[in-house]
């Protein structure tokens, strides 16, 4: 037995409680297990519930204000990411900001009530590797990351560019040197 807890579930009060179930289950290509009496457990692992909504009159989200900010969710590999991203933007649920943190290579959605969604893939294969280069010069100099174009990585993956080079902030800044600061589309 484990010492350590470990992450059972979100839950977020809407007052749109369909739509966000809709945007939940594509984005995280989940599915309902229970729905009624204003609330909604979805899932897209083995268990029960990941997600859960629970409908509530509210004021519009605040970026400003004290609340959660984001919830990530990682993929097993780049590739699997960037498939995720070219699927949802054939539905027209594209990206608010791509970023290059390099700790992890990351793309940030907003739900229809404003919080974000992090779609990630580890950029290292041990938690001591990411430890390692987040207590190093680069993440120090920028821990928040650059902006990239997620197309333009789809594409340098297709035409075979090794996943350790494409997965840096060098790569992005030279790729993607006209993009804007990410951190104001994270906090507006």
């Amino acid at each position: 037995m484990s010492p350590h807890p470990k992450f059972a579930h979100v839950v977020l009060q809407t007052p749109q409680l369909e739509q966000m179930r809709d945007w939940y289950c594509t984005v995280l290509n989940a599915h309902v297990v229970f729905e009624g009496h204003g609330l909604c457990f979805i899932t897209f692992d083995d268990e029960h519930h990941r997600v859960a909504l629970m409908a509530a009159p509210l004021q519009a989200r605040n970026p400003r204000s004290a609340g959660m900010h984001h919830t990530a969710y990682t993929f097993d590999a780049l590739f699997d990411l960037l498939c995720r991203y070219e699927d949802l933007k054939a539905q027209g649920i594209e990206p608010k900001v791509p970023i290059q943190h390099g700790v992890t290579t990351s793309l940030y959605y907003q739900d229809p009530d404003g919080n974000f969604v992090e779609l990630q893939v580890d950029n290292f294969a041990t938690p001591e590797e990411a430890t390692a280069y987040m207590l190093g010069p680069e993440y120090a100099d920028n821990p928040v990351g650059v902006a990239f174009d997620p197309a333009l990585m789809r594409r340098a993956l297709n035409d075979g560019a090794d996943v350790s080079a494409l997965t840096t902030q060098s790569w992005a800044a030279t790729t993607s040197p006209d993009l804007p600061d990410p951190l104001p589309a994270l906090t507006s």
